[in-house]
């Protein structure tokens, strides 16, 4: 169904839209952009994944933010406004 799909004469007819679509002038940063995607995405794609961990001693959690207080207020219904 797709043997004959990328023959050299359907490269040519997709390179002659292409540059009708994009012109002769934005066509190297079009490309550029395609090929510097594509390095960053080898490069994420070989590299292991790096985390990054951090240390917190309990003073500076002390310090950063107060403990949160209870100031729950508890109220029951009252039965005397009732018709």
């Amino acid at each position: 169904m797709f043997s004959g799909l990328l023959q050299p004469t359907h490269l040519l007819l997709i390179l002659a839209i292409v540059l009708i679509v994009f012109g002769a002038g934005k066509l190297p940063d079009a490309f550029g952009a395609i090929g510097k995607g594509v390095k960053e995405f080898r490069e994420s794609s070989t590299t292991p994944n790096q985390t990054t961990t951090t240390t917190v001693s309990a003073e500076s959690l002390e310090t950063a933010a107060p403990a949160p207080t209870n100031n729950i207020v508890h109220t029951t219904p009252s039965t005397s406004n009732r018709v």
